[in-house]
């Protein structure tokens, strides 16, 4: 670990940039360069410029190469904003090129994403918008209309300290984010008020996007071990609930010691709660 983030700090110092798909899965640091294939192509063999002959020259294929979070455009090149090990994802479609870079690291403060689901804390109340908190550098708003049914004379039931769970639809940095609990077809579709019972707990970014994924083992397990409800939000917030107290704390401690924990490790305690 050390050698490589000695290796990036290196390139970093010398100002070169690097072939992003030789520095897959490895750390980057703040302020690195990457290239892109079609950028590897122009520099040269070597780095040094030099632009290798090509029969078709003529013709060059145009690749949609999307920024994720830790990463963003500088010309045609990718600058890396934050430290972590840059991961790509290839492209759903049948065309060759492009895909997905991002930068996967340890982050605990949330910056609102048009899209994303999120729990929230409503805070204040005034007029017709509920505040609700999200862990980012402010609250987001939310209209008593944008609930499942909701009209000026039926108005949803929302007092301070609900937990609502819900998605952005606007979230930039010069507008205050704003949040609904319903989707394109005004249906809740899970979305609204959390239950009063259960326990809201916080986690990493990285842990919330590690057990949504769809290959994700540890929901598997917990899923065995007792009945269970749980929501998560990618503003690291996970609630659950269990038919006790004392499995809700269990599930609670299983999820936040998961992040840390290797899959033979898992499987011990998962044996050992099974047997109990």
């Amino acid at each position: 670990m050390a050698g490589v983030v000695a290796v990036a700090a290196e390139s970093l110092a010398g100002g070169r940039a690097r072939a992003a798909r030789t520095v897959l899965d490895q750390v980057v640091l703040p302020g690195e360069e990457l290239l892109l294939p079609e950028q590897e192509d122009a520099e040269g063999p070597g780095g040094t410029g030099e632009r290798p002959l090509r029969l078709n020259a003529g013709v060059r294929a145009r690749v949609r190469v999307v920024c994720g979070p830790g990463l963003r455009r500088c010309g045609d090149r990718l600058l890396v904003t934050k430290c972590g090990r840059l991961r790509y994802k290839e492209p759903g479609g049948s065309g060759g090129g492009g895909g997905v870079y991002w930068v996967d690291s340890q982050q605990k403060r949330y910056v609102p994403v048009k899209g994303d689901h999120v729990i929230g804390i409503v805070t204040a109340k005034s007029g017709d918008i509920f505040k609700v908190d999200v862990g980012g550098s402010e609250p987001a708003s939310l209209s008593y209309l944008a609930f499942e049914g909701a009209t000026k004379r039926n108005r949803p039931n929302v007092q301070v300290g609900d937990l609502i769970y819900g998605q952005f639809v606007v979230a930039n940095k010069d507008m205050e984010p704003e949040m609904v609990c319903i989707d394109s077809c005004g249906r809740a579709n899970g979305m609204g008020v959390i239950g009063q019972d259960g326990l809201l707990f916080k986690v990493t970014l990285g842990l919330i996007r590690k057990l949504l994924a769809p290959d994700c083992e540890i929901l598997q397990e917990v899923g065995k071990l007792y009945p269970l409800e749980i929501v998560f939000g990618m503003n690291g917030r996970i609630w659950v609930k269990a038919k006790t107290i004392q499995q809700t704390l269990i599930l609670a401690n299983i999820l936040e010691a998961c992040e840390h924990m290797t899959a033979d490790q898992r499987k011990q305690i998962f044996s050992r709660l099974a047997e109990s």
